[in-house]
């Protein structure tokens, strides 16, 4: 692990290479899972108000879910996440012209018809975070759907601290990220890293 500011943050953000490759995967983080997408506080406020923007934008299943559940549920771990389509698809995700599934909010917020990207938990993805008394960890979550995404960036040499500056950025500051990337940079120096795709 290694100790930025009030986080611990798991080596193989330095170590693994991550690239998502959506051709390749169709956009499944949006779909499999046993829950929603976890959210912070506040979130599902910033959903509800975006939600009239994109509403014309979600498909017609999840239309329903939202008017009769809402835009989030509590999960069996206690925790506030996005709805669900009958346990499937985010309510949020909706399939592109070429079959596959893509984020409504974001889509939305490229178009710059918005000005919510998503929730910070999808951005941050494959990242996990947890947070405890004392320090957050920042936890590589390692999934069988996202084994393209590793072969992509090992090809790109994209390590995953790298792959997802921007939404680090997002969640914790410029300053912790710039730390992060150093200590990133002199851990690969010192170590070299774990170059295998397992």
């Amino acid at each position: 692990m290694l100790q930025i500011q009030d986080t611990l943050v798991s080596l193989d953000l330095a170590e693994r290479f991550f690239c998502c490759d959506l051709d390749a995967c169709k956009g499944a983080c949006c779909l499999e899972g046993d829950a929603g997408a976890p959210l912070e506080a506040g979130e599902a406020d910033e959903l509800r108000r975006i939600l009239p923007e994109i509403w014309n934008d979600l498909l017609p299943a999840a239309q329903r879910e939202i008017e009769t559940t809402g835009v989030s549920y509590t999960d069996v771990e206690g925790d506030e996440v996005t709805s669900l389509v009958e346990g499937g698809n985010c309510v949020f995700s909706t399939l592109d012209e070429n079959g596959g599934w893509i984020c409504a909010i974001e889509r939305a917020f490229r178009q710059g018809r918005i000005d919510y990207y998503k929730p910070i938990s999808c951005h941050l993805y494959p990242v996990r975070l947890k947070k405890y008394d004392s320090f957050t960890a920042v936890n590589f979550h390692r999934w069988k759907i996202c084994k393209a995404a590793e072969v992509l960036g090992r090809a790109k040499g994209l390590r995953a601290y790298r792959f997802l500056e921007g939404p680090l950025r997002r969640r914790f500051g410029d300053e912790w990220y710039d730390e992060l990337s150093l200590t990133c940079d002199e851990y690969l120096r010192q170590y070299g890293g774990d170059n295998a795709i397992d």
